[in-house]
């Protein structure tokens, strides 16, 4: 079982939209994922905005690819590197700790994702 960035079980992040490399709502990672899908957010439009500007447009649906597009309060696995570019850039969007995968270590300090943390309900 994968762990996560706390090093428990890694949680589901989204199956509506269903999210992660391989579209399981897991924010799971392997050889084939080198965008490293990790970081589990919960979409703002603040960081939806940057995104698109950024090149990559969450927000825009295409029906052939079965992609409904990420709306603000949608959970969505993140590229690390992405969710960096964001804090950098003062619009990271919150994480699910639980569902962000230990391996977004390697890009990110503990500490800053904590900081941008969301309460997950029991």
């Amino acid at each position: 079982m994968p762990k996560n960035v706390l090093g428990t079980d890694l949680a589901t992040c989204s199956l509506s939209p269903r999210t992660g490399f391989y579209r399981d709502g897991c924010c799971r990672t392997g050889r084939d994922d080198v965008g490293l899908h990790t970081v589990c957010i919960q979409a703002t439009a603040a960081f939806l905005d940057f995104s698109r500007s950024a090149g990559n447009d969450l927000s825009t649906p295409i029906p052939e690819y079965d992609f409904p597009g990420v709306e603000p309060g949608d959970r969505w696995c993140l590229c690390a590197t992405r969710w960096k570019e964001a804090l950098q850039a003062g619009v990271a969007p919150p994480v699910v700790l639980e569902a962000t995968h230990i391996s977004t270590l390697e890009f990110v300090d503990l500490e800053d994702l904590q900081l941008h943390a969301v309460e997950v309900s029991s």
